[in-house]
């Protein structure tokens, strides 16, 4: 069995769009080679394929990567564009999430990342004998090499997932666009930052960050400070995404549990490429319809991929006073304006948001609107004719003066 050759290196680099200390590194020309491939005929279905593929060693053993795929109908001498699913917590490679992006005209490739095998559906998956290092975090981990922790591993996944799919005589490697759901948008932030051969990135919910306010803040606790500083050093996506170079979409909810709208920002502002926002009020989290049918991705990946239509482009915002606007380009229609404000202070997700319309000026292509009294944060949504949403960033109000 070919043996992928992995390099992790802890540099210190200074500078403007660098990795920060402590960051991990990947072996990029090991892991753009196509792995090895094992077929699963017995969980295949009509549609979609099951395979194993050669992941990397864990605890010196060689490991394999549980995936399905699957290729829409291709004519002879064509190629379809790509895209690479990664899951979150308590997921694995779905059935579903692949047929919806064969449906749409895409190769389709879902792998799992802890070492297990998926039911195809959204519940039961075992170990399996050749599986590398169990889900999620892996903050029980550190004291073991990097490249037998989860994070490794489940970016390599990822990452020889993308080499595989390319190799297929279908796929135009050229146009592959990756996205996750929850720890998959955590990864997806990771992968970004790694594997600059993917021509756009679509994270849902997750980002970087997790040190400031996450739902993990107990674990770092628990970690204590020199360890949860070296999780942070190694495995926060706040380390990586400086590196990413391809246009990122955003998906997220205002109350999203585990990952705080002001950790999303931030992470959102590292990366020195375009980003798109798409932030809905109280988004439910989850995978499923919550986390995989988002149109905005699809309308994302047709744009970058096929040449569709784009989103909406917010061109600027600002605030005089409690006036707020925001402008924009698109060549489809906005046809409204929201805006999204809170009144509350404190966790954010507690804070009960409100929306109102905004006025929409379409020949400006302008949306404004008067914040109402005693707003904490607010932000604009321009919605488009195909009913596709995006985001002006979130602005936090100064306290007012006693």
């Amino acid at each position: 069995m070919r043996k992928l050759r992995l390099v992790c290196l802890l540099v210190v680099m200074i500078g403007a769009g660098t990795l920060a200390a402590g960051a991990v590194r990947w072996d990029m020309a090991a892991l753009s080679e196509t792995p090895r491939v094992w077929a699963d005929p017995n969980r295949s279905v009509e549609g979609v394929k099951a395979i194993f593929y050669e992941g990397l060693a864990w605890k010196g053993r060689p490991t394999r990567v549980f995936a399905y795929y699957g290729l829409p109908d291709v004519a002879e001498g064509q190629k379809v564009p790509a895209m690479v699913l990664v899951h979150g917590g308590g997921g694995s490679a779905f059935i579903p999430w692949v047929k919806l992006w064969v449906e749409r005209g895409y190769a389709a490739i879902a792998m799992d990342t802890c070492g297990c095998i998926s039911s195809g559906g959204y519940r039961d998956h075992p170990r399996h004998e050749h599986g590398g290092p169990p889900g999620w975090g892996g903050f029980d981990q550190l004291d073991r090499p990097i490249e037998d922790q989860w994070t490794y591993h489940a970016v390599a996944d990822a990452i020889l997932a993308h080499s595989l799919i390319r190799s297929m005589r279908e796929v135009d490697p050229e146009r592959t666009g990756v996205t996750g759901i929850s720890w998959g948008g955590y990864l997806t932030c990771i992968i970004a930052g790694v594997d600059s051969r993917f021509k756009f990135a679509a994270p849902v919910y997750g980002c970087g960050f997790l040190g400031d306010n996450s739902v993990w803040l107990d674990t770092f606790k628990n970690l204590g400070p020199e360890k949860a500083g070296l999780w942070l050093e190694q495995w926060d996506p706040s380390q990586y995404l400086p590196e990413a170079r391809m246009p990122m979409l955003w998906v997220t909810g205002t109350n999203d549990f585990a990952y705080p709208m002001d950790s999303l920002q931030k992470s959102y502002r590292r990366p020195q490429s375009a980003r798109t926002l798409c932030l809905r009020v109280r988004m439910p989290h989850g995978h499923g319809g919550a986390g995989e049918n988002p149109e905005e991705i699809r309308a994302m990946a047709d744009a970058v991929l096929k040449g569709g239509a784009p989103l909406a482009q917010v061109t600027s915002a600002g605030r005089r006073g409690r006036d707020v606007w925001a402008t924009f380009k698109s060549q489809v229609p906005i046809v409204k304006a929201e805006l999204n404000y809170t009144t509350d202070t404190g966790k954010w997700q507690d804070r009960n948001w409100q929306t109102i319309e905004a006025t929409l000026d379409a020949d400006a292509a302008k949306a404004s609107a008067a914040l109402p009294e005693s707003v904490t944060v607010y932000y604009l949504n321009l919605i488009d004719d195909r009913d596709l949403l995006v985001s002006s960033e979130h602005e936090e109000m100064a306290p007012a003066s006693p």
